[in-house]
């Protein structure tokens, strides 16, 4: 089978086909798209066939693992704006200060009242640190206390701060933060030890 620049094939012999390839790869435009006739030519082009077509220095597009899921746009927006309350607390989680994840090797927390953070991103980046004074999950936001604005009629408010801007420099502890900073801890390790690398804890005993 011979693919033609205008999607035309024929019959060739399949190892033609594989000696071809670096030919085909000088002709074809970048990401240009082969539509094959009938399932029996879709079996013939393997993906290392594809592969070898494809230019050098670039990277196959990833495909998705779980069909349930929707990969459209509107739809995954959708989806977020209008999540309930117990999704929004995950969506509205902040990372960890260097010092705080090298304490409890975890990356990242839902961020809640009394959690002090300090603005990374935006026009009230590198202020000093505040405590979360409230979370907002209809808004997706967070208020921090001296993050304000003055309004035209004098009265001064706190201004939103997505948890995403920002960085958690003091946890708020209790029974149930701790349950849940030991589970992702032990879930991170199990993850690094299955791929093979080693934290800190493990090179040092």
């Amino acid at each position: 089978m011979e693919i033609n620049l205008d999607g035309s094939h024929s019959d060739i012999d399949k190892h033609e086909f594989c000696l071809g390839a670096s030919a085909y790869q000088e002709e074809l435009p970048h990401r240009a798209s082969i539509t094959l006739a009938t399932p029996l030519d879709q079996d013939f082009v393997t993906n290392e066939m594809l592969h070898r077509l494809r230019p050098e220095g670039t990277k196959a597009s990833k495909m998705k693992f779980n069909k349930a899921v929707s990969g459209s746009r509107r739809k995954n927006r959708a989806r977020h704006f209008n999540a309930p309350s117990h999704i929004r607390r995950k969506i509205m989680s902040s990372p960890l200060s260097k010092e705080l994840r090298a304490k409890y090797n975890v990356r990242s927390m839902p961020v809640r009242k009394d959690d002090e953070v300090q603005v990374v991103r935006g026009h009230y980046k590198g202020q000093q640190l505040g405590k979360v004074v409230q979370v907002y999950r209809k808004k997706f936001v967070v208020y921090i206390e001296r993050i304000q604005r003055e309004k035209a009629n004098g009265a001064t408010v706190h201004v939103g701060i997505h948890p995403s801007k920002c960085v958690i420099v003091k946890l708020k502890l209790d029974k149930d933060r701790k349950k849940i900073l030991e589970r992702k801890a032990f879930s991170r390790t199990k993850a690094m030890a299955e791929k093979g690398k080693y934290t800190e804890e493990t090179m040092e005993s």
